[in-house]
């Protein structure tokens, strides 16, 4: 096939979750727009019956994006819901669709991060399919750093010549000075120290976690470092749940993805909402036009 300029990929995900309606939804919005193609396939598999089928063929898809990506058919890709409970019983063995791009580029897990880019919100996450006791346990400076760094990034390509980044606390009220915890004062202070001579930006932080995703809302920050999974998950998804998008930054690719899962239960009843997919899919195309310097 003849190579098209910035061609968007888009990989199915599980075929019996919402990613099939959801793409045809989603190219009926962007398709005159963006080039876009699609790769996987439904099979025998039937809307909200996931099986070992299923979750064979959303991996199928996910190597042949790579095979895409590697040969420069793709100038980005966005990978459709898949489910990570079926993908491990069929042997998949990452984590999550973030971990399998990482190996595929020749990252390890720990040199790139996740990133959920909203209208309201823009989040980088320190660590993602960990426990939390794995995650507190694991915090270490040079993750956070890097973390600050692939989201000031990400912020830069997106228009903001010098973005305001604060880094939550661990601790409630980020450790009350040592009151709660001592995470703040032997980790997180130092990566802000070394995250603000790394980028040369205004970091501030450590900021209790309670209060700085309402700030950055109010407009006091261009972006949030949480810390682990679910500290950056929660308010972002609260906030902008149907326009998020999950950006993998580190890699030499451009990959995007809806910040939701499979969504089994109301799969092939065409009622699942398309803005957060069709969000993913504009944001790739933007990120494939400004690439990483």
């Amino acid at each position: 096939m003849k190579r098209r300029s910035r061609l968007v990929g888009v990989t199915l995900g599980d075929p019996a979750g919402v990613g099939p309606e959801l793409i045809r939804k989603a190219l009926s919005r962007v398709g005159k727009t963006i080039a876009v193609e699609v790769v996987g396939q439904m099979g025998t598999v039937r809307p909200g019956r996931p099986s070992l089928a299923g979750a064979r063929a959303a991996e199928a898809a996910l190597n042949k994006s790579v095979f895409f990506l590697n040969q420069r058919r793709w100038s980005a890709v966005v990978n459709g819901p898949v489910s990570k409970a079926w993908l491990r019983r069929a042997g998949f063995p990452f984590p999550g669709q973030t971990e399998f791009y990482a190996k595929a580029f020749g990252k390890k897990a720990d040199e790139v991060t996740m990133l959920m880019i909203g209208p309201r919100l823009r989040v980088a996450l320190v660590s993602t399919h960990l426990s939390l006791r794995e995650a507190v346990k694991g915090l270490k400076i040079k993750d956070i750093i890097r973390s600050g760094v692939h989201l000031a990034g990400v912020l830069k390509r997106l228009g903001f010549k010098n973005p305001r980044i604060a880094v939550c606390g661990l601790n409630p009220h980020a450790g009350e000075e040592g009151a709660f915890g001592i995470e703040e004062r032997e980790i997180i202070r130092p990566a802000v120290r070394g995250l603000k001579r790394r980028t040369n930006l205004r970091i501030s932080g450590p900021e209790s976690p309670d209060t700085v995703f309402w700030r950055a809302y109010r407009g006091e920050f261009d972006g949030v470092v949480a810390l682990y999974h679910d500290q950056g998950l929660i308010p972002a998804k609260l906030l902008d749940f149907d326009s998020t998008v999950n950006v993998t930054a580190g890699l030499p690719v451009v990959r995007c993805a809806p910040d939701h899962g499979t969504a089994f239960s109301i799969a092939g009843r065409g009622v699942a909402k398309p803005d957060s997919l069709i969000a993913a899919i504009r944001l790739a195309y933007r990120l494939a036009k400004h690439p990483a310097k």
